[in-house]
């Protein structure tokens, strides 16, 4: 039986902006006990003090994901300090923007390390535990990104398949063996975060968002979901099922379209020059932040509000509802 949000314990990785951040205000905001986990401890306290700003109770461990020790020591530092995980939303993750060929390997090594394998840590972290306590949920967030390519982030790209990939395999080895855990992917769209600032250029710009972009609030209504409901896998952003629908129809199709004029290289590249900053060895200095720049390109996700609010049953049945009226229209 899954524990309510005011009765969780919840461990998020990248909690210290972005997703990550916006997710543990969230889930602090419900009741749920919140474990921060991140490489910069600075804005993990800031994030703990408006958690307990507003009665909410928070602990912090300094992690960095692509340390399985590291990994390991959080899980067992959430549980001698809660005697349990409800949940654990493996969020951390990194990003370098350029052509294969512009992207040394150590840089591919570090978004594998990152991305893929913390996310993996993560999993091999809390399942002893999850398993002795007999359930638990595991969110895994991808991307739209683990569906459809895009090009200049081959290694991102990469490593999101790989997410999406390892979350399935995992999903049914704990179905078999009726583990209690449950596993969701949770796939965004483009969303309006620090990520764009902290990830590598090896452009002669800055990176930025393929439009439409999404607030941060809506992929952590999305994993708070998921927390309290059996979900297999859920897009954040209505673009993310559009272009997810694409690759079904025609993967072909799909890179035409996307190259379209060069469409999807430029809108890539923001106006600004590359500052040569980023967070892909280190973490960024300063308190963190929920919201990136891109707040004028920002717009509501009605898909994903509709996604999360009416009942699974409504969803089956109201296409079958409007198909059959559909059908008697055309027969007057």
């Amino acid at each position: 039986m899954t524990p309510p949000l005011h009765e969780q314990v919840v461990v998020i990785t990248g909690a210290s902006s972005g997703i990550g951040r916006e997710t543990a205000l969230k889930f602090a905001q419900s009741g749920a006990k919140v474990v921060l986990a991140a490489r910069n401890r600075t804005a993990l306290e800031t994030v703990a003090s408006q958690i307990e700003a507003t009665g909410g109770e928070a602990t912090i461990v300094t992690v960095d994901v692509s340390n399985w020790q590291q990994v390991k020591h959080l899980a067992e530092q959430a549980m001698n300090t809660y005697g349990r995980i409800d949940t654990w939303v493996n969020d951390a993750a990194a990003s370098v923007y350029g052509t294969v060929e512009e992207t040394p390997v150590e840089e591919f090594d570090q978004i594998i390390h990152v991305n893929l394998l913390g996310t993996i840590y993560g999993v091999k972290a809390v399942l002893p535990h999850m398993r002795a306590q007999g359930g638990g949920t595991i969110i895994n967030i991808g991307s739209v990104l683990s569906e459809r390519a895009v090009p200049l982030q081959a290694g991102y790209v990469a490593t999101k398949f790989g997410v999406r990939g390892f979350t399935d395999a995992l999903r049914m080895e704990l179905q078999r063996e009726k583990s209690g855990i449950r596993v969701t992917l949770i796939m965004p769209a483009s969303i309006n975060t620090p990520f764009f600032d902290h990830a590598r250029s090896n452009m002669e710009t800055e990176p930025r968002p393929i439009p439409p972009v999404y607030h941060p609030e809506i992929v952590a209504d999305a994993i708070l979901y998921a927390s309290q409901h059996y979900v297999r896998q859920m897009y954040a952003g209505g673009a993310g099922l559009m272009f997810g629908l694409m690759e079904r129809l025609s993967p072909a199709l799909s890179d035409r379209m996307m190259q379209v004029m060069n469409w999807t290289f430029k809108a890539q590249k923001a106006n600004q020059p590359n500052d040569e900053r980023d967070s892909l060895e280190r973490p960024m200095a300063g308190p963190g932040r929920v919201e990136g720049d891109f707040g004028h390109l920002t717009k509501p996700s009605m898909y994903t509000r509709y996604r999360i609010t009416v009942p699974r049953w409504a969803q089956i049945a109201l296409p079958a509802v409007a198909l059959g009226a559909f059908q008697m229209l055309r027969r007057r």
